[in-house]
C-alpha cells in the first residue's frame, strides 16, 4: 500500500472517515476525564442499585469529546443473586460501531474481582476506568471506590522566572529552559522530578582560613550532595568557643530555605562542629566553625564526611 495522509485533497477529497479520525485525534488529549482528584468524585453510589454521575464532567476519549450533560446521569447496576461478592465497573466507552462515547456499568463476574477494561486500536470498545462498584450477594444498594482517570497535563517550556507560569494547575509538568529542571507542581508548590547541575565549586577565600582541597556541591533532582575539602588555619590561632567563618559560601539556588545543616571536622585529634546556614538566616548559605578546640595557626580542619539536604 502506497503512503497516504490526511486531511488532504489527494485523500478522499479531504472526507476523513471516524477510524481515520482517531488515527489523528487519539493524541491531541489523554485519555479521561477532565479534572484532578480535588474535586467531587465523577461516580458516586445512588438510590439503591443504582450509580449516579456527576452533572457537568466533560473528558475525552481517543479525541472523542464527552460531557454528562447539566444534570445528574443515573445508571443502573445489576442484581447480585450468585452468591458471591461481584465487582463491577463504571467505565468511560467508545463504542467505535458508533463512535460514541458513554459512561456505562461494565458487569464484572461474581467472586472474580473487576472485570478487566477493553484498550487498543483492534477491538471495536476503548474503555478508561471512573469507579469501581461493589455488590454483595442479595444487596439492595451498592458500594463505590473512586477511580478517576484523568486527561493529565503535558510537558510544556518555561523558564523559571515566577511569571512564566503564574496559573499553574494540578499535576502541571514544566522543563525549566534556564535552569534544566523537570518540576511538577503538586496543588501548592513545584518540586524537582529531574535536575542534574554539575560538579559546583562552593569556595569563597577568607583571610581566616584557606582552601587545600576545593570544595563542591552537585545537586540531582531536589536533593543537593555536598563534599567540604580541607581547610587550613591561615590568620593566627584560634580559640576554642570562638565562631570562625569558613572558606565556603552555598549558592542561592542550592541553599536549604529554613533549617541549619549540621556537620563534623576533626582538628588535630579533636572533633569539632560546623554549621551550613539556610537561606532564612541572617547568614544565608555560609559555613560557619562554631564547635572547637583551640586551633593553632598552620593547623588543619578535616570535614569528616559529605552532606546532603533538600532544595524543592
Amino acid at each position: 500500500m502506497a503512503q497516504d495522509s490526511w486531511p488532504s485533497p489527494d485523500h478522499n477529497d479531504r472526507a476523513v472517515t471516524d477510524s481515520e479520525y482517531e488515527q489523528v485525534a487519539a493524541y491531541f488529549s489523554g485519555d479521561g476525564v477532565y479534572g484532578d482528584p480535588t474535586q467531587p468524585a465523577v461516580v458516586t453510589a445512588g438510590a439503591g442499585r443504582t450509580v449516579a454521575i456527576r452533572a457537568n464532567t466533560a473528558g475525552s476519549l481517543r479525541g472523542h469529546a464527552w460531557t454528562s450533560g447539566t444534570s445528574t446521569v443515573t445508571l443502573t447496576v445489576a442484581a447480585n443473586t450468585s452468591g458471591q461478592t461481584r465487582v463491577d465497573r463504571v467505565v468511560l466507552r467508545l463504542d467505535r460501531s458508533d463512535w460514541t462515547v458513554r459512561a456505562v456499568v461494565k458487569q464484572g463476574t461474581p467472586g472474580a474481582g473487576p472485570p478487566t477494561l477493553t484498550t487498543g486500536a483492534g477491538f471495536n470498545t476503548f474503555e478508561v476506568l471512573l469507579a469501581n462498584v461493589t455488590i454483595l450477594n442479595g444487596a439492595g444498594t451498592v458500594t463505590v471506590a473512586r477511580a478517576e482517570r484523568y486527561v493529565g497535563s503535558r510537558i510544556r517550556p518555561a523558564t523559571s522566572a515566577a511569571n512564566s507560569d503564574p496559573n499553574p494547575q494540578l499535576g502541571d509538568v514544566t522543563w525549566e529552559t534556564d535552569t534544566r529542571r523537570l518540576r511538577l507542581y503538586d496543588g501548592t508548590s513545584k518540586h524537582s522530578i529531574y535536575s542534574d547541575s554539575g560538579i559546583i565549586s562552593v569556595n569563597s577565600p577568607l583571610a581566616a582560613w584557606s582552601n587545600e582541597v576545593q570544595s563542591v556541591i552537585e545537586e540531582r533532582n531536589g536533593i543537593v550532595c555536598c563534599r567540604f575539602g580541607s581547610f587550613q588555619r591561615a590568620a593566627g590561632g584560634l580559640s576554642a568557643g570562638t565562631e570562625s567563618r569558613l572558606p565556603v559560601l552555598i549558592p542561592a539556588a542550592y541553599r536549604h530555605p529554613n533549617r541549619d545543616q549540621y556537620g563534623i571536622a576533626i582538628v588535630g585529634s579533636s572533633a569539632c562542629r560546623f554549621i551550613v546556614h539556610a537561606a532564612s538566616t541572617d547568614r544565608p548559605g555560609q559555613v560557619w566553625l562554631v564547635n572547637h578546640p583551640n586551633i593553632s595557626s598552620g593547623a588543619f580542619l578535616l570535614p569528616v564526611s559529605g552532606m546532603s539536604w533538600v532544595v524543592s
